[in-house]
């Protein structure tokens, strides 16, 4: 075990707060979280929503806390005298020195066994596809006969007998009565279920019981009432316990309720409603066809506004048309003089427009001499001045120059020498002439 830093110096005194500190952090790094049973003792619950109580057996006892964001998940309630099992962390309570444990949750003891039982059998028949939903059987509308399998001497039955006369009392209904609780209990709920599908005289059954601790309710997590439920051909719908109970029949069950009277609900239509239903239908019915009368007659009424003898529409049919020939009539003439308008006007203009032939003629030929004139002495004066440019090109040419008995040195990277600084003595030049070239080598090189 890793001590702490305390232990490593023997000759350092420490205060209490120290040592108290370095405590809890010796118990709580070096103790995981760990399952504790026990009796409760000095039970007490404050304002603050945090139980403190002891931990007791038969030779020692430790004090406990657990405080309110914990226990809000524990639905039941602890008194002193119970037998427990607590998940907690070890630790120190440092301003007073207590050694305690801080608890996580709280069971009763001996249901650990129970839960953990229960989750193996889930797992079991959730392979064995018990829970699958494609197997889940629709419930009928409205059924013809209703079974109810539960004790015949529970407020459970009176519940449900008391929901189904209430909502719908024309349905029959036929009690299988079974043990509920007790260690027959599974197989008696088993029988009962083969005992209504082997009759097949109901559409479909209620397992119902009332609310109770796990151990009251185990019967209904039996493996053998799964199977029975699972196996039935008559949809089953459970109601056993209160809302927050769940039990392995509930999940096998095509529908789950959260009470009994709930389950009585689920399968039986409500009366009532049924007869509010027809009700607002009828009235709505009513309605329609009142609306459709109204509709009618008014429409009547128009039809018969509309009636018009026929020699008085004959002769209004011939004012119409009457009326429709003359505005014929003065919309053609209309139309006629607007175009006869456009006519005139487009005459006009054309007149307007007419060119001299012969004038124009007479301006071509002008414009022809002048045009022949420009374009030979546009060419004389780009004649005279190709000539100029040409005597002044031939005069540039390097060519013209050396014919006069001059020569071009080049270096030996091929550059024009034009001052003896370019060269030294052992250069290698090249030398052009008029005609031909020749290489030859500096001996020296004098500056101007």
């Amino acid at each position: 075990m890793n001590l702490p830093p305390f232990t490593h110096s023997l000759h350092k005194v420490l205060t209490v707060s120290e040592l108290n500190h370095q405590t809890r952090q010796l118990l709580e790094s070096n103790l995981p979280l760990l399952w504790v049973r026990g009796e409760i003792s000095n039970l007490k619950c404050y304002q603050s929503g945090h139980w403190y109580f002891s931990l007791k057996d038969t030779n020692s006892q430790v004090r406990c806390v657990i405080f309110s964001h914990k226990n809000q998940y524990i639905d039941w309630q602890p008194k002193d005298g119970m037998q427990v099992e607590v998940l907690a962390l070890v630790t120190l309570y440092e301003p007073r020195g207590d050694f305690q444990l801080n608890v996580e949750t709280m069971r009763r003891a001996g249901l650990g066994e129970l839960f953990e039982a229960l989750e193996k059998l889930k797992i079991k028949l959730g392979q064995a596809g018990l829970f699958n939903l494609e197997k889940k059987k629709p419930l009928p509308k409205f059924p013809k006969q209703i079974g109810i399998i539960t004790s015949s001497d529970t407020a459970a039955l009176h519940d449900v007998l008391t929901t189904l006369q209430r909502r719908m009392n024309s349905i029959p209904i036929i009690i299988y009565p079974t043990l509920v609780q007790g260690k027959a209990a599974a197989y008696s709920i088993a029988d009962a279920i083969k005992t209504a599908n082997k009759h097949a005289e109901c559409d479909v059954l209620l397992i119902c019981r009332g609310g109770g601790s796990i151990e009251d309710l185990w019967a209904f997590n039996e493996e053998i009432v799964a199977y029975a439920i699972a196996a039935s051909t008559i949809p089953i719908v459970s109601g056993i316990g209160h809302e927050t109970d769940f039990t392995i029949a509930d999940l096998v069950a095509d529908q789950r309720a959260a009470t009994p009277t709930a389950a009585a609900e689920m399968v039986s239509p409500d009366r009532r409603a049924m007869l509010q239903q027809v009700n607002d239908v009828h009235r709505r019915l009513s309605r329609i066809f009142q609306n459709r009368i109204e509709r009618l007659m008014q429409q009547l009424d128009l039809l018969s506004h509309r009636l018009i003898y026929p020699g008085d529409r004959i002769a209004q049919q011939a004012m119409q048309l009457h009326h429709r020939q003359v505005q014929l009539s003065k919309i053609w003439q209309h139309q006629y003089d607007k175009k006869q308008w456009k006519l005139l006007d487009w005459q006009q203009r054309l007149k307007n427009a007419c060119p001299d032939l012969d004038q124009l003629e007479q301006r071509k030929k002008q414009l022809t001499i002048r045009l022949s004139n420009s374009s030979l002495h546009c060419l004389a004066t780009l004649e005279l001045r190709l000539k100029h440019l040409q005597a002044q090109l031939t005069q540039l040419n390097p060519q013209a120059i050396l014919e006069r008995g001059y020569s071009i040195t080049y270096t030996p990277q091929g550059k024009i020498v034009r001052d003896s600084n370019q060269l030294k003595s052992g250069d290698r030049i090249q030398v052009k002439f008029a005609h031909g070239h020749c290489n030859a080598d500096v001996s020296d090189s004098m500056d101007s």
